[in-house]
């Protein structure tokens, strides 16, 4: 599996490539011109503006659409009608916006769309992030070969906030694991505990609106089979800060037993970790 990621997409799109790409399928020359514009609306620095001749504005409400309808032409219909065709085995991408991982039935197909893709995104003024660009051995005979080079485990991916792992299903049948990376479970707890500590002077049932806000888009993310231990670590990790944090908030608060506190969540609970997505969903990541 080939993972890979982009060095400074948003702001290394061409603009000619860009509208040339638009022109394809858009005829209407007010449409053209209006995307001309937004790319060359530039950004605003100690009151001046300064344009800019690369890249699509950052913050702008059109630049989304802009980079998924340039990597389209870039990379996903190169690869679906000139790559898949050349390869021995078999072959898959999977994208969102920039990040993207291409899986292989075979190492030496990987070895070689890993060369082309270079070349490819150059043509278009893009780069490969070296340090984030890497060959993965992953799928049902990772673990074999990991044993064989001394290795306990397989390599892990990381991909859209997830890390993918080789597990086994009941049935001993190989499955794509899956499970919070551990940087964006550190992002999301301290945001959880800055959250709390914004609304600690509200009273309770306004703290559990807020704190129940933000689990329940937190769980609609992360909420996927398999990944419910990472999810429990921020319910128990919200639940202890919470604690924490109503103890601190008078002179006598240091009296607040944890039977207190769970008489307290009785009353107002805490949003609990739900799965949203089942692993049947999940099949456009498994590996070949």
């Amino acid at each position: 599996m080939l993972e890979a990621d982009l060095k400074d997409y948003f702001g290394s799109l061409s603009h000619e490539w860009l509208l040339r790409f638009v022109e394809h399928r858009v005829g209407d020359p007010r449409v053209i011109s209006l995307i001309r514009r937004w790319l060359k609306a530039g950004v605003l620095e100690d009151g001046a503006v300064h344009p800019s001749d690369e890249g699509t504005p950052q913050g702008g409400s059109i630049s989304v659409l802009l980079s998924n309808v340039y990597l389209h032409y870039v990379l996903d219909l190169w690869f679906e009608r000139v790559v898949k065709v050349q390869l021995k085995g078999e072959a898959r991408l999977v994208r969102y916006i920039d990040d993207f991982v291409i899986c292989f039935q075979h190492q030496s197909d990987a070895l070689r769309v890993e060369d082309a893709l270079r070349h490819r995104l150059g043509k278009f003024g893009l780069t490969l992030e070296p340090s984030k660009t890497k060959l993965v051995e992953f799928g049902r005979f990772a673990q074999r070969d990991a044993s064989k080079r001394g290795r306990n485990r397989p390599e892990t991916i990381y991909f859209l906030g997830m890390t993918l792992y080789c597990s086994r299903n009941q049935k001993g049948n190989f499955k794509v694991g899956m499970r919070t990376e551990k940087s964006r479970l550190r992002r999301s707890l301290s945001s959880l505990q800055e959250l709390m500590r914004q609304v600690r002077h509200y009273v309770i049932r306004d703290q559990v609106s807020e704190i129940n806000a933000a689990l329940r888009g937190h769980y609609a993310y992360y909420g996927i089979a398999g990944n419910l231990r990472s999810l429990l670590k921020v319910y128990r990790a919200t639940e202890r800060y919470w604690c924490r944090m109503l103890r601190s908030r008078s002179r006598d608060g240091g009296r607040l037993t944890w039977d207190t506190f769970n008489q307290i969540k009785e009353r107002n609970p805490l949003l609990r970790p739900k799965l949203r997505l089942p692993y049947g969903k999940l099949q456009a990541l498994a590996v070949l």
